[in-house]
């Protein structure tokens, strides 16, 4: 009994997780950084935890226990950080979609999957209770129009919410007759829809025949005045709520200048999560291009993407299977190797395909992969977008030609409405 006692003893056996991980390190050869605290912790069965021929199994052993998580970097170097609701490995991104693809073998399968998704993402978002909620009849602010060579550019503000409101820009073409209507939200990008990458897009855009409406994020540029923080799932539903109500307003105000046949969803990061998302909420949409956001293991960094819990709707989904809801509509992801969305090629795109092949409209869906890029919207980001919409909306390409859009200043593009 006392053999029996002293080997269960050392089983029970803890240890600091600092020096645990300190022989990791020597153990594997690795670098370990940290996003979390380790002083004062200690690991039970901390040298039963080691697999000696995986360092990534270790990890995972060590780290669950205190809902920490681990994430390969450059080299041999693995950063240590706090559990994540939103992001996971690409492995489980790939278990995920061979899971979605094996509940529907066919259009009817996928549909009834759909539709159940549908209608279980609206109630978590709760888009609904929003929309009901909005100021009824309130006219938009629009500033003077400025003219440019081939577009020109206007400010709306619209209040949604009582005291709460819409800052955005409108960019149309000169041209005369109807034209295509692209929404686009805003990533996280450093100044929002005040920055240059952002007026050039829209501005080419324009100049080639499409009108395209921007707008702030929820307290970002004009609306972080009225909010206390962007942080918060609060951004989620009402920026995808703004999306809704501008392209509304486009079609109840400016209806004869548009096409309804071609409405356009685009944007980046996480304005590409969002694009993503007004496909899923509106039959309006009829093509869209997100741009450096899609991946089955990244549900979107920030609250504003994620902090709603759609992503459990249906049993558990992932913004791929959301985006498939727009199937057979034409669709262009555009991916790099310098983000989550490296995985796009081998992964996300080959199950997209398969639903749009449900359709028979397999190469609606398209994938341009940059694989020596990083996460930004830079000229070949913005270039992919503009072929996609010159292609399915019949744009000009006589007018692509960034040089010719005019770089506002931000004050210009501001409503002001505390003057």
């Amino acid at each position: 009994m006392a053999v029996l006692s002293c080997s269960a003893s050392y089983a029970q056996q803890d240890r600091a997780l600092s020096d645990v991980m300190k022989d990791v390190e020597k153990r594997f050869n690795v670098r370990l950084k940290y996003n979390v605290d380790t002083v004062g912790k200690r690991l039970p069965h901390a040298d039963f935890r080691i697999r000696p021929y995986s360092i990534e199994e270790t990890l995972d052993n060590i780290c669950k226990y205190f809902d920490f998580n681990w994430w390969k970097q450059s080299g041999n170097t693995y950063k240590i950080k706090p559990y994540e609701y939103m992001r996971r490995h690409t492995e489980d991104g790939q278990k995920m979609l061979t899971w979605l693809s094996s509940l529907y073998n066919n259009k009817e399968e996928w549909e009834a999957r759909r539709d159940t998704l549908r209608r279980e993402m609206r109630q978590r978002l709760q888009i609904d209770e929003y929309l009901d909620s909005c100021v009824k009849g309130k006219k938009a602010i629009l500033s003077k129009i400025r003219k440019y060579d081939g577009y020109t550019v206007q400010n709306i503000c619209i209040e949604t919410l009582p005291g709460e409101h819409i800052f955005g820009s409108i960019y149309t073409p000169t041209s005369k007759g109807k034209h295509a209507l692209i929404i686009c939200p805003n990533g996280h990008f450093y100044d929002g829809r005040y920055r240059k990458d952002q007026q050039q897009r829209l501005g080419t855009l324009a100049r080639m025949g499409a009108i395209c409406v921007d707008f702030d994020l929820y307290a970002w540029g004009e609306s972080e005045a009225e909010y206390p923080t962007h942080q918060t799932d609060r951004a989620h539903v009402i920026q995808a709520m703004n999306g809704l109500i501008l392209l509304d307003w486009m079609i109840e105000n400016r209806g004869k200048q548009i096409d309804m046949t071609r409405i356009g969803a685009n944007g980046g990061s996480g304005g590409g999560t969002h694009t993503v998302l007004l496909t899923a909420l509106d039959p309006r949409f009829t093509a869209a291009a997100p741009t450096v956001n899609l991946a089955s293991h990244f549900d979107g960094g920030c609250p504003c993407e994620s902090g709603k819990p759609i992503h459990l709707s249906a049993g558990g989904t992932c913004n791929p299977e959301l985006l498939a809801m727009f199937a057979p509509n034409p669709v262009l992801v555009v991916s790099d190797d310098g983000d989550w969305t490296a995985s796009v090629p081998e992964l996300e795109y080959p199950y997209l395909q398969r639903i749009w092949g449900f359709y028979g409209k397999k190469d609606a869906v398209r994938n341009v992969h940059l694989p020596k890029e990083r996460h930004d919207y830079g000229p070949n980001k913005r270039k992919a977008n503009y072929e996609f919409f010159i292609d399915v909306f019949n744009l000009d390409r006589s007018k692509l030609d960034e040089s010719k859009v005019t770089i506002e200043p931000k004050e210009m593009m501001m409503t002001n409405l505390k003057k």
